[in-house]
Parts: C-alpha cells; sequence; structure tokens
C-alpha cells in the first residue's frame, strides 16, 4: 500500500501473536488526517489489539507503522505520547480523589524552582487547553464527584495536554447516557475542526453512522476493508462485522406474566457518604415479564441493586422475592432464594481476573454437589462445565476455560459472566447493563437468552442506560429519576421522547 503524509496513521501488515492464537493476521490500517475513523469488529477480533500496538503497550510480530508518511517504531506509551499518539482507555485510569486539573497535570507537573510543584500555574494551563477545546469541566472538582461523562472528557484532556494530535478512543460511550454520547460526538467534530484525528474502537453502529468517515472492519484478526460510511447502511456494517445477517431489532413474542416474583415495597437507601439515593420506591417484576429500569446513571440504580443483591444496608422498606424478605440479610441467602445478577462493571463486580474462566464459572455455586465434595473441587466436574458454557455462549478463543479471565476482551468477559448468572436458572435475573461493550452479534444473542430465560418463566429486571435497549427488550418500561419511580409504561405506549422527559425530570404529556 502507498504510503502518504496525507495520513496520520498507516498500519500496514501487522500480525501478532500470544502463544499459538493469533489476534492479528496482516491487518491494514490507513486514517486520513483531520477525520473521525472507527474500528469496528466482533469482540476479540483484534480491534483493541491494533491500537495497543499504535500506542506500544503490544509489539508486533510483523508489520510496520508510519504516522504522516513517516516509518516510526512504537515501543512504548511514552514512544507513542512522543510521536503525538494519546489513547482514552474503556476503564478510565484516574485518581478519584484528585481534582480534574491534578489528574490532568499528573506526571507532567508544572514545577517552580528546585522541582517544588507549581499547582497556581499548572491550573492555569488547564484552564487555557479546557477553554481551547470547549470541555464544560470545572478544573478544582474532584473526579469522584462528576459524571462518567465528564471523567472521559479528563481523560480526553490528559492526552490533549500532553500534546495529542491523534486521540484513541476505547468504546469511548460504552457508559455513557444519550446526552453525553451526543456531547461526545459534538466533541470529536470539535477536535476534527481543530486539526485533530480522532480513531474510535466501537461496537455501536449508531454511533459509527453519526460521527464516523471511515469504518475499517476487521473480523477474527483478519482486516475485512474499510467503507465509507456517508455510503454505508448500519445493516451492511453489521453484516460484514460477523460474516452473517444480524437481526438489528429485537425479535419476541408477547410476554405472558404470572405472579410476582419481586416485590420491593417502600424502600429507601442511602449511599456510602449517607446520602439518600432510593427514595421510597416501589417496584413489581412478575415471572415471566422483563421489566426495563430507564434512567440517566446516578440516580438510584447502583443502590437498588446493591440492596437487592445485600451489599448495601436497606434504611426502610422491603424487598421480597417470592414473598421472602431478603433486606439486609447475606449475599449468600439471596443467592440462595435464586436471584442472580450481571453486575454492571464486569472487572470490579463481575469476575476474579486473575482466576481462570473455568473457575470464575462456578464463583457462586462452588458449595454445590455437582462440583465437587465439602471443601474440595472437582477440577475435571468444574472443567467440563465451563466448557459447555463456553460452547454455548461462544466465549472466544474456544481453548479458555484454563485461560485467566483478565486476558480476555471485555466482551468476552461479559459473556462468562452472563453465561454462570443464568446456567442456575435463576427465578430472578437482575442484569445491569448487560450488552456493555458487546458487538452487534452478541447483542443479539444477549438479547435472546434474556428473553428466552422470560419465557422459561424467569422475572427479569434490566437496568440499562440504553435507552434503545429498554424500549425494544422490555415488556414494561419503568423510568427512575431522583430515586423513585417517574413513570411506568407496557411495550409500544411510550415513545423515547415520552421517557426520556422522564428521565430528565420533567412530566409526561
Amino acid at each position: 500500500m502507498e504510503v502518504s503524509s496525507e495520513y496520520a496513521v498507516q498500519m500496514h501488515g501487522i500480525t501478532k501473536t500470544f502463544g499459538s492464537f493469533k489476534a492479528l493476521d496482516n491487518v491494514s490500517l490507513d486514517v486520513k488526517k483531520q477525520t473521525v475513523h472507527a474500528i469496528l469488529g466482533e469482540n476479540g477480533a483484534g480491534k483493541s489489539t491494533l491500537m495497543n500496538v499504535l500506542y506500544g503497550l503490544y509489539q508486533a510480530d510483523e508489520g510496520e507503522v508510519y504516522l504522516s508518511g513517516q516509518r516510526v517504531d512504537v515501543r512504548s506509551p511514552l514512544d507513542a505520547i512522543g510521536h503525538g499518539i494519546g489513547m482514552v482507555h474503556q476503564h478510565f485510569m484516574l485518581i478519584e480523589n484528585f481534582t480534574v486539573a491534578e489528574n490532568i497535570v499528573l506526571g507532567e507537573e508544572v514545577c517552580k524552582a528546585a522541582g517544588v510543584l507549581d499547582m497556581a500555574r499548572a491550573r492555569k494551563e488547564v484552564e487555557k487547553i479546557v477553554d481551547e477545546y470547549g470541555f464544560e469541566v470545572d478544573p478544582d472538582a474532584r473526579i469522584e464527584d462528576i459524571t462518567v461523562g465528564m471523567q472521559q472528557c479528563v481523560e480526553i484532556l490528559k492526552a490533549l495536554y500532553r500534546g495529542a494530535d491523534t486521540l484513541i478512543l476505547d468504546e469511548p460511550t460504552a457508559v455513557l447516557t444519550p446526552q453525553e454520547i451526543d456531547q461526545l460526538i459534538q466533541i470529536m467534530r470539535g477536535l476534527v475542526a481543530k486539526g485533530k484525528t480522532v480513531i474510535i474502537i466501537t461496537h455501536k453502529l449508531k454511533e459509527i453512522m453519526a460521527s464516523a468517515d471511515a469504518c475499517t472492519i476487521i473480523r477474527r484478526g483478519v482486516y475485512m476493508g474499510t467503507v465509507d460510511v456517508a455510503k454505508t447502511s448500519t445493516e451492511e456494517l453489521a453484516s460484514k462485522m460477523v460474516g452473517r445477517h444480524v437481526n438489528l431489532k429485537v425479535d419476541k413474542a408477547p410476554a405472558h406474566p404470572g405472579e410476582p416474583v419481586l416485590k420491593i415495597s417502600g424502600l429507601h437507601v442511602k449511599d456510602a457518604r449517607g446520602i439518600e439515593q432510593v427514595r421510597g420506591l416501589n417496584l413489581e417484576v412478575r415471572a415471566g415479564e422483563i421489566v426495563g429500569l430507564a434512567g440517566i446513571d446516578g440516580n438510584g440504580q447502583d443502590e437498588l441493586v446493591e440492596a437487592m443483591d445485600g451489599l448495601v444496608k436497606v434504611e426502610s422498606g422491603t424487598i421480597e422475592v417470592k414473598g421472602a424478605q431478603i433486606q439486609n440479610t447475606t449475599p449468600r441467602n439471596i443467592l440462595d432464594h435464586k436471584v442472580a445478577t450481571i453486575p454492571a462493571d464486569r472487572q470490579r463486580f463481575g469476575l476474579v481476573l486473575p482466576f481462570s474462566v473455568a473457575e470464575n464459572s462456578v464463583l457462586e455455586r462452588h458449595n454445590e454437589d455437582a462440583f465437587g465434595t465439602g471443601a474440595t473441587l472437582d477440577s475435571n466436574k468444574v472443567h467440563a462445565f465451563a466448557e459447555g458454557l463456553i460452547k454455548e455462549f461462544d466465549i472466544r478463543p474456544a481453548d479458555c476455560a484454563d485461560h485467566p479471565a483478565g486476558g480476555l476482551s471485555g466482551g468476552n468477559q461479559q459473556k462468562a459472566i452472563i453465561a454462570r448468572e443464568v446456567s442456575g436458572e435463576p427465578d430472578l435475573l437482575i442484569a445491569v447493563q448487560p450488552t456493555r461493550g458487546l458487538d452487534v452479534g452478541a447483542i443479539e444473542f444477549v438479547h435472546k437468552t434474556l428473553i428466552r430465560e422470560r419465557d422459561r418463566g424467569a422475572a427479569i429486571l434490566l437496568v440499562s442506560l440504553e435507552l434503545d435497549e429498554v424500549m425494544d427488550v422490555s415488556d414494561t418500561i419503568v423510568v427512575i429519576h431522583h430515586g423513585q419511580i417517574a413513570g411506568t409504561f407496557a411495550q409500544g405506549t411510550a415513545s423515547e421522547e415520552k421517557v426520556g422527559l422522564l428521565m430528565a425530570g420533567g412530566e409526561a404529556k
């Protein structure tokens, strides 16, 4: 391929193996300057690996990297930063009790004589870059007190502060609200207008269509081509990504709800700071029904789920599962009442990352006779159980049962958690952001899994920041605002505009 200075980044013939697994096989990427370029692929396709090679976190076995037409060797992230490349990772790397300004200058501190930190001057430099790029961020705010969307802005500002001309954003909208996604797209366009180049790794086809100029597709480590986004469609992108037709609409029969499985009455819950986040909430989920909880992040969803899982104290009110009160008991007791949870943060709460995939598959069921005797696990039985889940849920690579869970891609970690949680046939399944970071093929599979569980008779509470997902998958839509239920709708009786208005604290018309 021709090397040209009109391209910010060119990667030609990139091959990368991990042991016997070939993550990238002769992959190429050509990103024109001052564009938004998307990289699309299934979970485990090699997208993040390719960008980690560009950022110097991995070294390619074969291939060449060119920046503005010049061949470069990027041996470390420090090299990448020196070449004007910045990367915002899917899991943010911020110190929560530091201010925005302190996080931005960390590692690139402005000092007075004798190496004394000059925070006043550093803050002015941060203010200058915030104003230059039009970010609405308070340099003095602490990270723990700002929204996820603002935290992402801080990560972008960190890269800009270090002189990045090319920004890599890994799954940038995975935890953002619809409003924050719109803001991020405007930010990306603003960066391009000021001469920057943006590369986004994403699974979200609608956002590619809304933000990107070009899209490179990788399938199982192989380059499948680059398309002009203005001349393609979501259906075409989906089929090229997975190699088959993907149904982008949820296909399900009408629900036939039975008796209530979950009944929450007058629930009050405080957060770790003692601030009430759930304020007299009432909620019911019946057998054979998916109830979708729609709300902007930070409106009590986390505390509600933690209370149902026995992780925080309930101040008052009750949580009943099939008539038995489970509030303020133990997580073990709640598991014994056949309550399963797909947590919002797979790495912090869903997996023990150094443990193998097989060990993680029985974390909640290790005391069952099917997996051993007494305190001793039967490794053969555990391994066989995990192999079955890996095959059924298409967790990749296919031979990962003995691999550390931390070595899987984010999407495959998510599939491993979902497989474990539904394997016990729970009466109540709490699914929190179950498709976060998944490609369209995997999202289709997860939605089918939730519907299959519903049809089996499980009660499902779907807690999602993806309004499209709540609207499409749920049988009943419940809106949460300020820790209370703001409205309830049967599927098909409310528009996105009406639900969005309630989410923002308005009144449905």
